[in-house]
């Protein structure tokens, strides 16, 4: 059993992929650095992240790869998932050996669970579009806070700089805790210090409290309550974004 141990980041991943061509080795498991291997292991590699390295692998997949199949390994990578790292490693193998013919083949294992894992994070980015709700602070920010199963916000953060071109605005991962603001110019990655408490009016502009009490007078009157459906609710609007919806908290 071989070991490949690197530092985490997709050029490392990246690296591993050169070093193992080179090397003509090939890894059974895929650890970060300082990971507890298991049992029974013939030999480790540490891998060593190289800017020579991981641009000769991303010239070659970007060459070879139509930008779907780039875009999905991107969404596997921010998954998060455990493994995904080695996904993503048998695939672009499995793509380099096969000179880049049977890169959608669903009857491959590997590639149908590439295509299932990106579905899910592309999926979650689509429901941050939907219910994302920003809030004016005192400083004219709109804020919007959220709290993600993957790490899907910086497949869609291109579209909130379309969509709100003419306004400050920060969308903050409170999970990750990190965000992006945008100058109205451009994005930039931001960590705040302190964490988020959704309710610290004094964050907020004076009138951002009265908008949000007005819409949640407004949801609550225009709900018919004998045709509510939870069950229903919870499955175009998964319970997990309640908390940072306005409509959902009590006036």
């Amino acid at each position: 059993m071989t070991v490949f141990y690197y530092d985490k980041t997709i050029n490392g991943l990246l690296s591993s992929i050169f070093d193992a061509y080179k090397l003509n080795i090939f890894p059974d498991i895929i650890l970060g650095i300082g990971d507890i291997p298991p049992l029974f292991i013939n030999s480790e590699i540490q891998v060593e992240t190289h800017e020579k390295k991981y641009h000769r692998v991303w010239n070659l997949l970007h060459k070879q790869l139509p930008a779907n199949c780039i875009n999905m390994l991107t969404a596997v990578w921010l998954s998060e998932e455990e493994k995904s790292d080695k996904l993503i490693f048998d695939y672009i193998i499995k793509a380099i050996d096969s000179q880049f013919l049977y890169i959608n083949n669903l009857g491959d294992s590997t590639i149908l669970e590439i295509h299932k894992l990106a579905k899910k994070v592309y999926k979650e980015g689509h429901s941050i579009k939907q219910f994302v709700r920003f809030q004016k602070t005192k400083d004219n920010i709109y804020f919007a806070p959220v709290s993600l199963q993957y790490n899907s916000l910086p497949l869609v953060i291109n579209h909130f700089k379309n969509r709100f071109s003419s306004q400050l605005w920060i969308i903050y991962d409170v999970k990750r805790k990190y965000g992006f603001y945008f100058d109205k110019r451009r994005i930039v990655e931001i960590s705040l210090d302190k964490e988020i408490e959704q309710t610290n009016k004094e964050l907020f502009h004076e009138d951002e409290q009265i908008f949000q009490k007005l819409w949640k007078s407004y949801y609550k009157a225009l709900a018919i309550k004998e045709r509510i459906n939870l069950k229903l609710q919870k499955q175009h609007m998964p319970k997990r974004y309640w908390k940072y919806l306005i409509e959902k908290q009590k006036i």
